[in-house]
């Protein structure tokens, strides 16, 4: 793969000077945004799904001079690249050999496809060791496990089995990373990561709560000893994470990427979700597409920054929540914040009135309860809101769990507490269950939601 060698200098520059830009000065940082955006809304210009909506909106990319202009653009939807796929989404005479056909994982039913350039696969790497270097660790010296969906079109396949990662780790020393699939065996999985005794482990929620079980209930994994975690792909919930954290005596962070947006940001040492504000800008935006306020909680815009293929400028299709925030964090890195991230809006729950409530203000509960009564008796758990409005918490009961009279406050306050957040006119129960359902996935999902929202 000698014509991959330009890009491999890429890689190195992009080492030696990327990695670093979010401990630049702020100003700087936006002057990059700035220059970065004329740059990408130039592309889009030239692919026939945005020409189109900015000629409709009599928008000319002379127009947009930075970031403070992008609110000019339209949005763009998980059905405008649906209908507009292949040749739409791409420019005239792009070739497609040189890029990744990625897909979404079409967890709603509809999922979608964009072809990622091989430059932006690069910045993914780039802002693995970012995260890295944030928490003291080295790409090439840390023993680092890597759990991932390396399915062929997947993005996990694009960063870690196509053809550029699969080039860069025959010519580098990186005998320190281990890469699992997602879809092996817990047992198996778990025996290997001790075999390798990562200092840092990454991987879905999902799966590290099922390691987790398998060593705090069997004794697996008894060396696997890392001195981070940290989970992405799903929504993080408190409760996980401190189970997580308990099994493996490691301090959890969250990390929160996407297909189409790619990298966005991570979690400090101190806690706060850092944006990689040089590769995306990201807007949290209500019901009538304008910008929440701080401590509101708002769907992700997301725009990449860089790279070809099909351009992602403010594209709402993740349908992702997030609390927006204008507090600043002084750690040390200089990019923009959100206060947390919700989860998607596919699962919120619905309220007797329409009213919509995010994921991640409802999953603590149990967390929170636990931690007041002082007694962990669930393992995992799954909330669902039937077609009928109803809730149903399903909990998995810690095995051995002898003190049943305890088990039964804590899970009545848990309900309790749940029908205060949602409101009245919704029944609330849980119901202990000896495995949380799938619903066709890999992974369980935290919260299900049957009631139709509208988008």
């Amino acid at each position: 793969m000698l014509d991959d060698v330009p890009l491999l200098i890429k890689l190195i520059k992009g080492y030696l000077s990327d990695v670093d830009i979010v401990w630049q000065d702020i100003e700087r940082i936006r002057r990059l945004q700035d220059k970065r955006l004329r740059k990408v809304v130039r592309y889009a210009y030239t692919v026939p799904l945005y020409h189109s909506k900015y000629k409709t909106a009599g928008i000319n990319p002379r127009d947009i001079r930075g970031v403070e202009d992008i609110r000019k653009l339209p949005v763009v939807t998980k059905d405008d690249i649906r209908n507009s796929f292949p040749k739409g989404v791409l420019p005239e005479g792009y070739n497609t050999r040189r890029a990744e056909k990625l897909s979404t994982s079409g967890s709603t039913g509809k999922p979608i496809t964009i072809y990622v350039d091989r430059f932006s696969i690069l910045q993914s790497i780039i802002a693995y060791v970012r995260i890295l270097k944030a928490y003291g660790e080295r790409w090439d010296k840390t023993r680092i496990t890597i759990i991932a969906d390396t399915t062929y079109g997947s993005a996990g396949y694009a960063t870690f089995n196509s053809p550029l990662p699969s080039f860069l780790m025959k010519i580098l020393p990186i005998d320190n990373i281990q890469i699992l699939d997602i879809t092996e065996k817990s047992e198996e999985m778990i025996s290997k990561i001790n075999d390798f005794k990562p200092d840092f482990l990454n991987g879905y929620p999902g799966v590290l709560h099922a390691l987790a079980t398998l060593k705090m209930e069997k004794g697996f994994g008894r060396d696997i000893n890392p001195r981070y975690v940290s989970s992405s792909g799903a929504v993080l919930d408190p409760f996980t994470r401190r189970y997580i954290s308990e099994a493996f005596d490691a301090h959890v962070f969250d990390v929160y990427e996407s297909t189409e947006g790619g990298p966005m940001a991570f979690e400090c040492r101190r806690g706060c979700y850092h944006l990689h504000s040089d590769m995306v800008y990201l807007e949290a935006l209500d019901d009538d597409m304008n910008p929440v306020s701080s401590g509101e909680v708002g769907r992700v815009a997301v725009t990449k920054l860089y790279g070809k293929g099909t351009p992602v400028v403010r594209y709402v299709g993740m349908g992702d929540l997030v609390k927006w925030t204008d507090d600043v964090c002084d750690c040390g890195i200089n990019t923009g914040c959100i206060g947390s991230i919700e989860g998607r809006r596919v699962d919120a729950i619905v309220t007797a009135d329409g009213g919509i409530i995010p994921p991640l203000s409802i999953t603590g509960v149990p967390n929170e309860v636990m931690s007041e009564e002082k007694h962990f008796c669930v393992k995992q758990f799954q909330i669902v809101q039937e077609e009928n409005g109803n809730v149903t918490v399903l909990a998995v009961p810690k095995k051995d769990e002898k003190n049943k009279e305890k088990t039964v406050i804590v899970y009545h306050k848990i309900e309790t507490e749940l029908n205060e957040r949602i409101g009245g006119g919704i029944s609330v129960q849980i119901k202990e269950v000896d495995e949380i359902p799938t619903y066709g996935a890999v992974l369980s999902p935290l919260v299900v939601s049957k009631v139709k929202k509208t988008s």
